[in-house]
């Protein structure tokens, strides 16, 4: 009797111009058994070729680089309009989260911050593999809130009106970094009824994930 096949694991494809990072990273990821390092690279534009030659679940993505930055190869792998986009997940520091704001508009599923401990970073790859986004709830709420003010809303928001209440209060809190079960606590509702409500905002919305929710949310002004 012939086994059955077991789960094939998450490729990952790490991009950052320091090489002592890139190979730290690889090594923590290679560790896993339900992950694989598929490629290496250190600038932007090899990035693009190699994601596109080698098709990894998820590109780990720094931000300022050589040749093509994060963002710009964040916009070409993940961007509005590309056929086949790729996961992205752009790692970086507190002092670039502009240039972070920018990589999350550009099509990102998610950031985390370079000095979070390998668990978060593990979690992470495996989360935004799944096909949900993350966003580290500390690096939201001080982030994107910092520079969601240099954002004019614009004048109307059609779309807002297919909300209920209910699902207005839980995009909030979304953008205010709170995860499912911080959401279930706040209001006092199971996990999986707010994964219901997330899945109807995301869908009136027409949004892809969380980030995106999260960077409407600043945009329409519904969060201060």
């Amino acid at each position: 009797m012939t086994a059955a096949p077991t789960d094939a694991p998450v490729r990952v494809l790490v991009c950052d111009d320091q090489a002592l990072i890139r190979t730290g990273f690889a090594t923590i990821i290679d560790a896993q058994p339900d992950l694989e390092v598929v490629g290496e690279c250190g600038d932007g534009r090899a990035a693009v070729d190699l994601a596109r030659r080698v098709r990894p679940d998820v590109v780990v993505m720094d931000v300022r680089m050589p040749v093509l930055d994060g963002i710009q190869a964040t916009r070409l792998l993940a961007g509005a309009g590309v056929p086949d986009p790729v996961k992205v997940l752009v790692v970086t520091t507190f002092n670039l989260d502009e240039y972070v704001y920018e990589a999350l508009r550009a099509g990102a599923s998610g950031f985390l911050l370079k000095d979070a401990p390998p668990a978060q970073l593990l979690n992470g790859i495996r989360t935004v593999a799944a096909g949900a986004a993350l966003l580290a709830p500390e690096v939201t709420r001080q982030l994107v809130g910092r520079y969601a003010s240099r954002i004019s809303p614009p004048p109307s928001a059609p779309e807002e009106d297919r909300l209920t209440p209910r699902e207005l209060e839980v995009l909030r809190l979304i953008a205010g970094g709170m995860s499912n079960s911080e959401i279930a606590a706040a209001l006092v509702l199971s996990p999986e009824t707010v994964k219901t409500y997330v899945s109807r905002i995301l869908t009136k919305l027409d949004l892809r994930d969380r980030v995106q929710a999260v960077v409407y949310a600043y945009r329409r002004g519904l969060v201060a």
